[in-house]
Parts: C-alpha cells; sequence; structure tokens
C-alpha cells in the first residue's frame, strides 16, 4: 500500500514568541509521544511570502506507512480525545 500522509497548517499567531513556546515545548513532545504508526514527522517554519506577511506560520507532515495506519491512528485519537489529531 502507499504512504499516506496528515498535513496540519496552522494560521499566522498573533504572538508567535508565545506560539513557538507553547509549540516546541508542549505539542511537539506529545504529537510526536502519542501519535501512534507514524514514520515520520516534517515540521516547516514559513518565515516569508513574495506576497509579503504569510497567513500561515507552520506546516506539518505527519506520514504514516499506509491510509489504514493514519485512520487508526486518528480514530485512537478521536476515542480517546488526543490533543494532538
Amino acid at each position: 500500500m502507499p504512504e499516506a500522509k496528515l498535513v496540519v497548517i496552522y494560521p499566522r499567531p498573533t504572538n508567535i514568541e508565545a506560539f513557538e513556546k507553547i509549540y516546541l515545548e508542549e505539542h511537539v513532545p506529545m504529537a510526536v509521544a502519542k501519535l501512534a504508526g507514524k514514520t515520520k514527522i516534517v515540521a516547516t517554519k514559513i518565515t516569508s511570502s513574495p506576497q509579503g506577511t504569510p497567513p500561515f506560520h507552520r506546516m506539518v507532515e505527519i506520514h504514516f506507512p499506509s491510509k489504514a495506519a493514519l485512520e487508526a491512528c486518528a480514530a485512537w485519537c478521536t476515542g480517546n480525545t488526543c490533543e494532538c489529531c
């Protein structure tokens, strides 16, 4: 089966410094620990845009070995109120 990925796009926060602190110290470690079945996480920080200030601040790609693995992770998170999905 082909690989599948979940893409999360974060809008530009009003307080970037506060967002980054929570994102790096709390959210990323939680996602790494709780997203069962992932094979890779690619995080991108969007710093500029040809049109000026970018509307988005971060984009994260969470890779899974299959669509079934992604769906199983999402189902577990929904059933267990996981805040990382």
